[in-house]
């Protein structure tokens, strides 16, 4: 089984925009693209982007689509996406926004209540997808 580590645009795989975690960004091994949780850091500023959840959940779902697009994927490629949300009364906020970025055939989904490791972060989400 070949493991190719994929990267945000015009990032080399080594590089580190998230932190010292000992993970890839994304791992290709074809047909399928494994993408770790992404939250709503800007990869190229390692900025939080937004303070709502909203604006965090198109923030991943940018981070999800640099990924995809360096893997020669699109968002339509996405077969299973998982959200953590810190605040489960932000579903309506969060599925508003994951909604408008998606067409049918959906990717199958599950949304968990979660703690993330930073306060200023609301969500996260992790996803497969398929060639």
């Amino acid at each position: 089984m070949m493991k190719t580590p994929i990267a945000y645009p015009g990032m080399n795989a080594a590089d580190r925009p998230m932190g010292p975690a000992p993970l890839s960004a994304a791992i290709l091994s074809e047909p399928m693209l494994f993408i770790s949780g992404q939250v709503a850091i800007d990869p190229y500023t390692g900025k939080i982007v937004g303070d709502d959840v909203a604006s965090q959940t198109a923030q991943i779902i940018e981070n999800m689509r640099g990924l995809l697009e360096s893997a020669g994927m699109s968002l339509a490629n996405l077969v299973k996406v998982n959200i953590f949300l810190t605040d489960l009364a932000k579903f309506d906020e969060m599925n508003t926004v994951y909604a408008a970025a998606f067409t049918a055939p959906y990717p199958a989904r599950a949304t968990v209540g979660a703690t993330l490791n930073h306060p200023d972060l609301l969500l996260e989400m992790d996803a497969i997808a398929m060639r």
